[in-house]
């Protein structure tokens, strides 16, 4: 039979783990050695930026649809669609436009489980736009969907061709009355 030997440095190391071990609990200690918080019930002393922030509501309970993930902002103006825009073409996201005739909003219809929504698909307005770098050009073909379906919802996706998901999606276009 061979016998074994376990060399010196493994003895050591060994050794030096024992070394580091914590001393068995010995009981509570007492509270008086640490210092103290005082609790203030009072709201008024919260901490503020100076009022620098305006609270907006975020969404009416009555009244309004939901449509997509900015759809409880006002309407956004067209440099603010070209501000979005521009921060989907910098991600390197893929722009798309969809447009929708009857319902631009999420509803039920066929289905009550959760999670289930009719609406959820819209019709693709021309190809992607691979390759594009300026937002103009999105806003171009965000104006031709305008004037070819002026009843119709208009919305702006940005796809990450590399991740194979959707990134952001926000409505560009609503008709009036919405």
């Amino acid at each position: 039979m061979a016998s074994s030997m376990i060399s010196s440095p493994a003895v050591t190391t060994v050794n030096r783990a024992n070394a580091g071990m914590v001393a068995p609990f010995t009981g509570l200690k007492s509270m008086a050695g640490f210092p103290t918080r005082k609790i203030n019930h009072d709201i008024t002393s919260i901490t503020s930026n100076g009022g620098r922030v305006q609270c907006i509501k975020v969404w009416p309970t009555l009244g309004l649809r939901k449509f997509e993930t900015l759809s409880y902002l006002p309407t956004l103006t067209d440099e603010q669609l070209l501000k979005e825009i521009d921060y989907l073409l910098r991600n390197k996201w893929i722009p798309c436009l969809e447009f929708e005739l009857e319902h631009g909003f999420v509803y039920r219809e066929n289905n009550r489980s959760p999670g289930y929504y009719d609406g959820r698909y819209w019709t693709m307005w021309k190809l992607p736009m691979y390759g594009c770098t300026d937002a103009t050009q999105v806003m171009k073909e965000v104006y031709e969907v305008k004037t070819a379906h002026p009843n119709g919802f208009v919305r702006i996706i940005g796809f990450d061709n590399v991740r194979q998901v959707q990134c952001i999606s926000f409505i560009a276009y609503k008709p009036p009355g919405y």
